[in-house]
């Protein structure tokens, strides 16, 4: 059996999970390179980061990514920097195993008031460690509200996928070339929060001091490995929803409504990150009520059952995942059920960390 093979083979009961590295700061995405350099990002939420996105070396070092400069902008010196080259507020870094990371950046710090000229869509040449190109959102695509939260490529690299976790969830299609971009099912049940439900950690409601409770709309998003399927769920959600990415690209793009082509695919529970496993139709699943790893078989249609595969109780929130060339599959946790936004006397810099799955 290969090497991929090996760490792919991810099952019930054989799974743990071995921790890559500690950071001093909230983070949220993760994701590897076809040469294995690792990146990851820090939201400022609850802090003025130094750091919004940084390659992590393979001493644990944590180098400014692309440059220091990216990541000047402060919030408390808003007024000192410009939004559209700088990283404001990054929720989302994916590497498109064709010689790039992408960059996502909501600019809406502290999951609040999205700063003017701020969203974007950046690629950054790994070779050179320079910005390449830089897609920027308006008012249309990232209103007021809005926080652009996770990107998918199509295999062919001509369009971009995300969700808006912000509150009105949505899809958001980008041509990538043109940069030309549509919201669709903004508003749509399927993009929105459920009402009645209420996220949980550790056995009770997760509420802030004024009784709101988590408020995420659209979030996780995947890709079929054909590109043909894009899935995702709102965290205050437990339906799973696919469309055909043929509609979005045609229809969608022109601005037609394409609820009509909405399926659910099954009932998840509350989840965060998704991610096919390369060359299978299985589906992983952050479970962020019960600290765990859970994985779905696609193949078997939207009633089989989701299975835990690992259940650990330091998975503090597991949030991103990224699966890297040789197969191993990674897993940030953000601890968002320990953040200020819910405990009032939790320290601004929140401890999180980067995990990998390992087969026993």
């Amino acid at each position: 059996m290969s090497d991929v093979e090996v760490k792919t083979d991810l099952q019930e009961g054989r799974t743990t999970v071995e921790l890559v590295a500690r950071f001093d700061h909230q983070v949220t995405g993760v994701t590897v390179s076809e040469d294995n350099r690792i990146f990851v990002n820090f939201p400022r939420w609850t802090e003025d980061t130094a750091v919004s996105v940084a390659e992590l070396l393979p001493g644990g070092e944590l180098k400014p990514y692309p440059d220091e400069e990216w990541n000047a902008w402060r919030n408390a010196k808003k007024d000192e920097v410009t939004p559209n080259d700088h990283w404001v507020c990054v929720q989302s870094v994916v590497a498109d195993g064709r010689g790039s990371l992408w960059v996502l950046d909501p600019a809406a710090p502290a999951q609040s008031h999205v700063v003017a000229g701020g969203p974007k869509l950046v690629r950054i040449e790994l070779a050179s460690n320079k910005v390449a190109h830089t897609i920027a959102f308006d008012e249309d695509t990232a209103p007021q509200g809005s926080y652009l939260n996770d990107v998918r490529f199509s295999p062919d690299g001509r369009f971009a996928y995300f969700t808006d976790s912000g509150v009105q969830g949505a899809i958001v299609v980008v041509e990538v070339a043109s940069g030309k971009a549509a919201r669709v099912l903004d508003g749509d049940p399927s993009t929105q929060m459920k009402k009645g439900l209420d996220v949980q950690a550790d056995g009770e409601v997760l509420r802030r001091p004024d009784g709101r409770g988590v408020e995420f709309s659209a979030d996780g998003i995947e890709l079929s490995g054909d590109g043909a399927w894009l899935y995702w769920q709102a965290i205050k959600g437990d339906t799973l929803y696919r469309i055909a990415t043929s509609v979005l690209v045609d229809a969608g793009m022109r601005g037609e409504d394409v609820s009509g082509s909405v399926e659910p695919f099954g009932l998840n529970d509350v989840n965060d990150g998704l991610l096919i496993l390369r060359g299978t139709k299985r589906m992983l699943l952050t479970s962020v009520q019960d600290d765990a790893i859970k994985m779905r078989d696609l193949d078997a249609g939207p009633d089989a059952p989701v299975r835990t595969l690992v259940q650990d109780a330091r998975l503090r929130w597991p949030d991103t995942f990224s699966q890297g060339p040789d197969g191993t599959v990674y897993v940030t946790t953000s601890h968002i059920q320990d953040a200020s936004f819910f405990k009032p006397d939790a320290p601004a810099a929140l401890p999180t960390e980067l995990w990998k799955l390992c087969p026993m």
